[in-house]
């Protein structure tokens, strides 16, 4: 079979490229695309190649670049052998490349694909992925009810982050961002921030005293995936406050421990979705794939809002300028859907 798989051929390029693909093997399945939903964080910092030599960031983005998407909705078209549980034509949420046609995986450290109960629509599904990685990070900052939270960034996962520690009992919960838009849409959730405030500004750290009484916040997370705004986060909580490192960043950064960490007592844990547990025990059961349930429960119970949270839609053949208009001012894009795909 021959397909169509996107590939940044150099920073700042991305084309369709023509691939053959695979019968699925044992422990495999064969989709067919929907929908993808690009990740405006992570997908782009590869499309830009806005990232220092010799870290991770590197070793795993090297160009040309196949390796372009995460968000995937699609239907199952082919069952490998031996393959049980799945069924063709089932409708699937996976770690699925941009690419019309490819076989994923059922088993590894994160099951590769998802089968999306009826009453979730394509929609909503594409946020299948960010939802676990997100849900993640709010359950290891273990926010008890009445405390105060600061989340640094509501693009993508901040919304998300907004809704998850909001019904984790977060409040207040404080939204900063240096875009208007991004801040209305993460208060006008029905479980959402209670305050908004631009980010690039002096009197930010006053603001955030006065709303919380003089206490600063008991959590703060960072997800803009700057590194330079880490420091800042630090001095937003209180003592033995945590500070969450949610983005992904893409640098080094000057950090005095023993003032802005040692002294202070504070919690700084990183929480990139491969902190999930491999599996399933008693003393923590929160595996990507019980997240994975737990995200389409939500939305399909209402108390979680992510179809809302689409601004942009492009034919999969236009992702190239999808990229472009990303590039050239994210903080006015939110979700941005490919779809229209071939069937």
């Amino acid at each position: 079979m021959i397909g169509q798989k996107l590939v940044f051929t150099q920073p700042y390029k991305a084309e369709w490229v023509e691939v053959e693909v695979p019968e699925p093997g044992a422990g495999e399945v064969l989709i067919r695309t929907r929908k993808a939903l690009i990740s405006t964080g992570t997908e782009l910092t590869a499309y830009t190649g806005d990232f220092p030599s010799g870290s991770v960031w590197a070793r795993y983005i090297q160009y040309p670049f196949d390796g372009v998407g995460y968000s995937n909705v699609g239907e199952i078209v082919a069952l490998g052998p031996g393959v049980t549980g799945y069924e063709i034509g089932q409708r699937v949420a996976s770690w699925g490349r941009h690419a019309t046609l490819q076989v994923m995986p059922l088993e590894g450290l994160f099951k590769g694909v998802q089968v999306m109960p009826s009453d979730i629509t394509d929609d909503q599904a594409v946020f299948w992925n960010l939802g676990k990685t997100v849900m993640n990070g709010v359950r290891l900052a273990r926010i008890a009810l009445g405390e105060a939270v600061v989340l640094v960034g509501v693009g993508i996962l901040g919304q998300l982050a907004a809704q998850y520690a909001s019904l984790s009992g977060a409040f207040p919960l404080i939204a900063v961002d240096l875009s208007e838009q991004r801040l209305r849409m993460a208060q006008a959730h029905c479980h959402g921030a209670t305050h908004g405030l631009i980010g690039d500004r002096e009197g930010l750290l006053d603001e955030i005293r006065e709303i919380t009484r003089g206490r600063m916040a008991d959590v703060a997370f960072e997800i803009t995936g700057n590194q330079h705004v880490i420091p800042l986060a630090l001095r937003m909580v209180r003592r033995l406050g945590r500070v969450i490192l949610l983005g992904s960043p893409r640098g080094k950064v000057e950090v005095d421990f023993h003032d802005q960490v040692h002294t202070l007592g504070l919690q700084v844990i990183g929480a990139h979705v491969t902190t999930h547990p491999e599996c399933e025990t008693p003393f923590n059961p929160w595996t990507a794939d019980h997240h994975g349930e737990l995200f389409f429960d939500l939305v399909a119970a209402g108390r979680l809002q992510v179809d809302r949270m689409i601004t942009h839609r492009y034919e999969w053949r236009d992702a190239p300028e999808a990229y472009r208009m990303l590039a050239a001012d994210r903080t006015q894009a939110m979700g941005v859907l490919l779809e229209g795909w071939p069937e």
